[in-house]
């Protein structure tokens, strides 16, 4: 009950208006760690207080992550209980359901949607739930009965895995919270068919970030030869395909996610202009450069190789190596998409490490379009890091 709370303070030169107007996160040096402080259970919730002692409003608290505290709610009276939940839960689902005919879309995104460190990825009748902040490890089964509950979904998935579940302190786990899938799950997006493992795949399954830059480059791909390198289940590359590329290669070093793809041509009865190739992204590429392989349009969606600001220049580096490699598999006049998923690297240097790649390669180019994440990935104005999808399209010339 919040009577029963603990309380965690600010240090005076700690910024509390920011906590006021929106920011959703405490560091662990903003706040007094005494003792007490550093005794408190992972996922407890408590009172934020700033250096007068005024309430500022109810966190979560881990004294094990260097975010000691995440804002639940601005009020310090919340009760975080199954109703505050379903409330929570049901505000994202209104919004989703104005967007969406179908059940397929990103459900929770985090903070964006008031339920800190909290991912949950809708696949009509299934969920899945990936809680990377203790609070929500912790009341993982209250969400998912608030989740069946407000969405009528029957089969809900724990998919404890990745970095950000390191970085707070818990344990790599998965678990089928209710009912369960014997088969990869078809999702339906942008015209094309895809599969997503629920259990087994990267992440929950499938990426839905990329759905309206998936569109953009559809709309170019009529006619065209297209390679999708980092494709995972084929995001682009299916899209491609539903745009009426006429062939369609997709390169990943997942031998299973190729599979998936490789099924979802086939379910779209375009298995006869879909072509798979696995390894090593970049030694395909330069393999590919080699062989003299040119396409209308590449592009490449990597993994985020700048996660934290210690890795940003090293990440900097490896986009313009994947801009520069593929700026050279795009025949003349042709189009070149490049994705970033980092949080750490904004959209200034990224683009600008791209076009350092695409002019090391030797091109000349035009910026057509820049993209980011689809709106069932809402980003808080307060918190750079929820807007972490970039997508740069160019053509080139040269």
């Amino acid at each position: 009950m919040p009577a029963d709370r603990p309380t965690i303070r600010l240090r005076p030169k700690a910024n509390a208006r920011a906590i006021r107007h929106g920011f959703p996160w405490v560091f662990a040096d903003e706040v007094v760690t005494d003792r007490r402080t550093r005794a408190i259970a992972p996922g407890t919730f408590a009172t934020l207080e700033d250096a007068e002692r005024r309430a500022l409003g109810t966190v979560t608290v881990n004294p094990n992550s260097k975010i000691i505290g995440r804002v639940m709610d601005a009020d310090p009276e919340a009760e975080i209980d199954g109703a505050w939940l379903r409330a929570r839960i049901a505000r994202a689902l209104a919004m989703r359901e104005c967007l969406f005919d179908k059940p397929f879309y990103r459900l929770i995104h985090a903070e964006a949607d008031g339920l800190p460190g909290t991912i949950i990825d809708r696949f009509g009748d299934a969920a899945v739930i990936q809680p990377n902040a203790a609070w929500a490890d912790k009341m993982v089964e209250e969400l998912a009965e608030a989740l069946r509950d407000v969405t009528g979904v029957t089969t809900v998935i724990l998919n404890g895995h990745g970095r950000a579940r390191g970085l707070e302190g818990l344990d790599e786990r998965s678990a089928v919270l209710s009912g369960g899938v014997d088969a990869p799950v078809e999702v339906p997006m942008n015209g094309a068919t895809y599969l997503a493992d629920l259990i087994g795949g990267q992440k929950t399954g499938l990426f839905y970030d990329q759905r309206p830059n998936h569109a953009f480059a559809q709309r170019m791909a009529k006619g065209r030869r297209v390679l999708d390198v980092f494709s995972h289940v084929g995001g682009f590359g299916l899209a491609a395909l539903a745009g009426g590329a006429s062939h369609t290669i997709c390169v990943d070093g997942s031998a299973a996610a190729l599979g998936l793809a490789a099924e979802g041509a086939k379910r779209m009865g375009a298995e006869d202009r879909f072509a798979t190739r696995q390894g090593d992204a970049f030694a395909v590429m330069e393999a590919m450069a080699e062989e003299g392989a040119r396409f209308d349009m590449v592009i490449c969606d990597p993994p985020a190789f700048a996660p934290s600001k210690q890795a940003l220049e090293a990440g900097l580096r490896a986009y313009e190596r994947v801009a520069r490699l593929a700026a050279g598999l795009v025949a003349p006049g042709g189009y070149l998409g490049l994705c970033s998923c980092s949080h750490a690297a904004d959209m200034t240097s990224f683009r600008n490490a791209s076009a350092r790649g695409i002019g090391r390669g030797g091109r000349r180019m035009q910026l057509l379009h820049s993209g980011q994440a689809g709106p069932d990935h809402p980003t808080l104005p307060q918190l750079t890091e929820t807007g972490y999808l970039k997508a740069l399209f160019f053509r080139l010339d040269g």
